[in-house]
């Protein structure tokens, strides 16, 4: 397979694995590095950048010929962790092989199994319990395993270069100014590997190939300036809860889901659909039954191909926090001034989130019932992703590494997160090869209580990368 030997690059990814990769990552479960979305103070409590430390203090002692490591950090924004591997020798004129990963983390979130904790990592049954182990500290390991494991086989790889980022929990803000800020040094990048991704099981080797946007904002709406007894100012004073719901209502088919605005949809291409009914075929039942729903509730639909497609292409709206309500048992007969809601609206990969958030904004804030105030903050915006058809180079890995390394064939969907960095990079880099890929499957509880990463599959991805990373180095 593409100048790489099967069986050094097996044991070579099992023994680091096993002796090097885990006890790291195991100790990286127990920095808890909150994106900085959920760390106002991230900067003074420097866990980002203990994370960051840890990782490299990790990949210095790998001693990489010729390798450099550097840890760049603009003024007020996150740090970036720049692996730079200089190519095997003749493939220096392959480009660079961008491998990404991103070392923050999704808030602890309560609710977690007996034994288990957020920063408590857990080995048990072949997975690796804690946050940030699957989503997505494993992937600088993954990545730096796939270049020794080359080398170790005798293969060659282009220039490599991983770029783990700090703030992609937090929609990658800080990304763009890097992405200009490196790009003379990442010169011309021919093949970006993201390892920040899965499938629908843990069998084969899953692709993803598109991903959604999106578009946030915080709308609060004021109908007082101080609060009033409920019983004397309602029927005068409209609910503040009252307008957001009409506001809503603009936006949003209450009944069906389905998003009202044109600027948040976009038509579903062919080859997507098509993509979507293979691998509903593969793993029936996946979506309807992933999710805890509680006794008596159901999907959104019957249709396992509907459901692919919704989470993939159509444009949802999730309220994900509010504020201005108080619990329950401290709720007095009160009426009050205002309320917040946090609004996060997914995206088609191909719609323009920033025209999309211009048009949330315009219905939000135009001719508002009763003349209430809306005020609108946190707001943010993130490039969707739709990959390009893969070259023949690609193709043909992808057939090989599924057969002798998973003996699965390989399989591809859309998936209905973000990953900014992508679409930023599809615009940098037009002429690029994308991999998307992951060892997250469908019951990895990324961002939700017993996150855990599967061990076996990550380490057959990390084969998977060191193979292709050779199939790119020699194709012609």
């Amino acid at each position: 397979m593409a100048c790489v030997e099967q069986r050094i690059v097996h044991e070579t990814v099992t023994r680091l694995w096993t002796e090097d990769v885990i006890p790291s990552l195991s100790a990286l479960v127990e920095i808890p590095a909150l994106s900085p979305m959920f760390d106002a103070d991230w900067a003074l409590s420097g866990h980002l950048a203990a994370a960051v430390e840890h990782v490299r203090e990790w990949i210095t002692a790998r001693q990489l010929p010729g390798a450099t490591l550097e840890v760049v950090q603009l003024p007020g924004r996150t740090p970036v962790l720049l692996v730079d591997v200089p190519a095997s020798t003749g493939a220096e004129d392959k480009g660079t092989v961008l491998l990404y990963g991103h070392l923050d983390k999704q808030p602890p979130v309560g609710g977690w199994a007996d034994g288990l904790g957020p920063w408590k990592p857990v080995l048990e049954d072949g997975k690796l319990y804690g946050r940030g182990s699957a989503d997505d500290g494993y992937a600088g390991y993954a990545a730096i395993a796939a270049l020794e494991a080359v080398r170790a086989a005798g293969g060659e790889h282009a220039r490599a270069v991983v770029l783990l980022e700090t703030g992609e929990e937090s929609g990658s803000p800080d990304l763009p100014a890097y992405l200009e800020h490196l790009e003379d040094r990442l010169g011309r990048v021919s093949f970006v590997i993201c390892l920040d991704s899965g499938g629908n099981d843990y069998q084969r080797l899953w692709l993803t190939t598109s991903l959604r946007g999106l578009a946030q904002v915080h709308v609060t709406v004021r109908v007082l300036d101080s609060s009033q007894h409920s019983g004397l100012a309602s029927g005068v004073v409209v609910s503040s809860f009252r307008v957001l719901r009409l506001l809503l209502d603009r936006i949003e088919d209450a009944a069906t889901g389905a998003l009202k605005l044109d600027e948040l949809n976009a038509p579903i291409p062919a080859n997507r659909q098509e993509e979507a009914k293979a691998a509903a075929a593969l793993a029936p039942g996946s979506f309807r039954t992933t999710f805890p729903l509680v006794e008596g509730s159901r999907p959104v639909a019957d249709d396992e191909l509907e459901l692919m497609l919704n989470n993939a292409w159509r444009p949802t709206l999730s309220v994900t926090g509010a504020s201005g309500l108080p619990e329950p048992a401290d709720a007095g007969n009160v009426l009050r001034d205002s309320t917040t809601l946090a609004l996060s609206f997914r995206l088609p990969p191909t719609a323009d989130a920033h025209a999309a958030l211009a048009a949330i904004k315009e219905r939000l804030t135009t001719d508002v019932p009763y003349g209430a105030k809306v005020e609108l903050s946190g707001l943010e915006t993130g490039a969707g992703w739709n990959a390009p058809d893969a070259e023949p180079w690609l193709a043909d890995a992808l057939e090989r590494v599924s057969e002798q390394v998973f003996g699965e064939p390989w399989s591809s969907l859309g998936l209905g997160g973000s990953i900014p960095f992508m679409g930023l990079l599809a615009e940098k880099y037009p002429d690029a090869q994308f991999l998307v890929t992951g060892a997250l499957g469908p019951d990895s509880n990324a961002h939700v209580p017993d996150e855990w990463l599967h061990l076996a599959q990550a380490q057959r991805v990390t084969e998977a990368v060191a193979h292709i990373l050779a199939a790119h180095a020699a194709h012609s």
